[in-house]
């Protein structure tokens, strides 16, 4: 597949890096030579320097043979007309990177597809949803939706006080008469080895597990895993950055009660106008005696999302000390991803990786509706629609030779989801929730050409 990225910062660098590992043809567009000549040197790509809007520069780079153009530099406006302009010259599909969310909120009102942009992506509000989501499920590490809860995914790590560790997958599913829950990947203590579950596969003390959940699925997975049942109250944010004051405005809309603590005077003012639900502190939020004093102490869930990864990590930590239940970190360096359970915080989230993965279902072959990377685990996450001239159409799931790295997590039928067993017929128009390794995802694919 060729592929056009304009825009070589952090979330096109990223994107870049990623694709480049799928083999796919990628043309990096910047005017940033520094940006470019990092991303030639590191990455195999290639880069062309010049304004993304340039009909000549589209031309070049061969715009009327790309099957996916992708505009995400810090300029909204360049993306969207970057888009407008690939898909008038011939690209297949357009995804452009926005700011302003009320886009997305409005999307099909004002017809964006009419002007030539297929997908828009705000990498702070998939980071908003994401936190909100955290919120919702706690007692988890790492949630995705789809088609809004018909189907969620939850991963958590087993206690010794779990009640099917030392059991397998069969045992645990005994343990309740109507299955809600299905385990879909596993990584066990201290390895960053994935294991694709069967149904003799053990539970371990340690482990950290991924399941698929149905209605009620996840309340099952509580009680089983000895997590007691807890709802978040109040939350307090650090950073008023667009992602804060974004979670902030979503989580007002809720059962939250929201304190917002922002360093600048000035934005600090500008937030207090936008957000009158909610608290907002001027002050700096490293500083452990304001923390303090505006009761941490009595606060459930602590969010970081400065613009500085190291910042949020310690001030999660210093809430953590304080006894706040739920700590959620805003990162950009991807490696802090496999020290988040070792240092004590619950979850890190990341925007790049977030928008790679909402762009990443247009890659894959067949109809994906969507995808999600599992963090620190070497795994994917891909709900296929099932059309017509696909081969798993019609058959039950015990009659499908699925890889032993691939498993079927879930179905979505009629706008409810299902946990299927081996005797569940596959019927077109249903959507297929696939858990795989990297290795097998060519090979599922073809089920749902």
């Amino acid at each position: 597949m060729k592929i056009i990225i304009a825009g070589a910062g952090e979330v096109g660098f990223h994107l870049a890096k990623l694709l480049s590992f799928e083999s796919q043809e990628i043309t990096l567009i910047d005017t940033n030579k520094h940006s470019l000549s990092y991303a030639n040197d590191h990455l195999d790509i290639k880069v062309m320097r010049g304004d993304t809007t340039s009909l000549s520069l589209l031309e070049e780079a061969r715009i009327q043979d790309t099957e996916l153009f992708i505009a995400v530099t810090s300029s909204e406006t360049t993306n969207i007309t970057a888009c407008v302009l690939a898909k008038q010259l011939g690209a297949k599909r357009t995804v452009a990177r926005i700011a302003n969310t009320e886009f997305i909120e409005h999307k099909d009102a004002v017809g964006f597809s009419k002007f030539g942009i297929d997908e828009l992506i705000s990498p702070e509000s998939l980071a908003a949803s994401e936190i909100e989501l955290l919120l919702n499920q706690y007692g988890f590490n790492e949630s995705y939706e789809f088609e809004e809860g018909a189907l969620t995914m939850l991963s958590l790590k087993l206690s010794r006080t779990a009640s099917f560790v030392d059991k397998t997958v069969k045992e645990a599913a005994e343990i309740f008469p109507e299955l809600h829950f299905i385990p879909i990947a596993i990584q066990r203590f201290g390895t960053q080895y994935t294991i694709i579950p069967r149904g003799d596969t053990q539970f371990k003390e340690g482990d950290k597990v991924v399941f698929i959940t149905s209605k009620g699925g996840d309340d099952e997975l509580l009680e089983l895993s000895g997590t007691v049942k807890s709802e978040i109250k109040n939350v307090m944010i650090l950073g008023g950055s667009k992602i804060g004051l974004k979670t902030a405005k979503d989580l007002c809309k809720g059962k939250f009660n929201v304190k917002l603590i922002e360093s600048n005077k000035d934005i600090a003012f500008d937030l207090a106008d936008d957000l009158p639900n909610a608290l907002v502190i001027h002050g700096d939020g490293r500083n452990a005696e304001l923390l303090e004093e505006e009761s941490i102490k009595n606060m459930d869930a602590f969010i970081s999302v400065t613009g500085n990864s190291e910042t949020n990590i310690m001030s999660c930590l210093v809430a953590k000390s304080k006894g706040v239940r739920k700590t959620i970190a805003l990162v950009e360096n991807m490696d802090y991803y496999q020290l988040s359970e070792s240092i004590g915080i619950d979850t890190l989230i990341n925007k790049k990786l977030l928008a790679a993965n909402n762009i990443f279902r247009y890659v894959r072959r067949g109809k994906v509706v969507a995808m999600t990377k599992l963090n620190n685990m070497n795994a994917e996450l891909l709900e296929f629609e099932v059309i017509n001239t696909s081969s798993i159409a019609n058959k039950m799931i015990k009659d499908i030779k699925f890889p032993r790295s691939a498993i079927i997590g879930g179905v979505i039928r009629d706008e409810e989801g299902l946990i299927p067993l081996g005797s569940f017929k596959i019927e077109v128009g249903d959507r297929v929730v696939v858990c795989c390794l990297p290795r097998s995802i060519s090979e599922v694919e073809k089920y749902f050409y």
